[in-house]
């Protein structure tokens, strides 16, 4: 437990799936993790428990996001428990869009909102927070680099301009010696995917063979990259898409 000892880090959406596995395996690594979580925090709260289980530090805050003052809500709570920040990961977002031709302004504008706009402000309000050295890791998807999913054009746009974000505030952020990375998951198994995964032995045998390895991954194979980014390991990585779909784009 002491690759991140005495850093702190935020990991929004932190409750459950993905983000879930990254707050674990970053307390587990010795960081105290604030576990941001939306509405559900029965979840956030046992997801605090298992870190506190395993011997690490964490606290949940709670805040919407995709909201006006979202981000400037979040992080006055999240002052109320810590003294600056070393590692931010945007992980929360919302996955689900109508097909092109049925998508309306309001759902564009809501995916968009938490998708896009809730990390780059959080980004911005955080930097003063977030101590030089430190670390922004944004989780995106490997559909803004392949049109696997056509249905999801308006989730893959967000997650696109969230790629462009990334590569822009490394050069902003970089004199600081802060790294901006993003990591792109495939299928991963979560509760979120559960009803596409789960609904036959094909549809799950159907999602693994994406995969150049064979199966579908889990939250701690998207965890265990973060993880490395935030450590001294990933210092010389910035600005970079890190394709950790297992091999689904190969």
């Amino acid at each position: 437990m002491s690759r991140l000892k005495g850093r702190t880090a935020l990991v929004t959406g932190g409750s459950r799936g993905i983000g879930r596995g990254i707050a674990e395996r970053l307390g587990r690594d010795g960081a105290r993790v604030a576990v941001h979580f939306g509405r559900n925090e029965e979840a956030a709260l046992k997801t605090v428990a298992t870190i506190e289980s395993m011997g690490g530090s964490a606290f949940a805050i709670g805040q919407e996001l995709g909201v006006p003052g979202d981000a400037e809500t979040l992080w006055s709570a999240f002052d109320q428990q810590a003294d600056g920040l070393d590692i931010l990961v945007n992980n929360a977002g919302i996955g689900t869009s109508e097909p092109f031709e049925r998508t309306t302004e309001a759902e564009y504008e809501r995916l968009f909102a938490v998708n896009t706009r809730a990390p780059f402000f959080l980004a911005q309000l955080g930097l003063g927070r977030l101590r030089d050295g430190g670390r922004v890791i944004n989780i995106s998807t490997g559909l803004s680099h392949a049109a696997l999913m056509p249905e999801l054009i308006t989730y893959a746009m967000t997650k696109g301009a969230l790629d462009v974000f990334t590569k822009y505030l490394a050069k902003v952020v970089g004199p600081r010696g802060i790294t901006v990375n993003a990591v792109a998951p495939g299928i991963i198994d979560t509760d979120n995917t559960a009803a596409m995964l789960r609904a036959s032995d094909d549809s799950w045998a159907q999602a693994a063979a994406l995969s150049a390895l064979g199966r579908v991954g889990t939250p701690a194979d998207v965890a265990d990259v973060v993880a490395f980014l935030a450590s001294d390991d990933g210092r010389w990585v910035t600005g970079q898409w890190i394709d950790a779909t297992g091999g689904s784009l190969a």
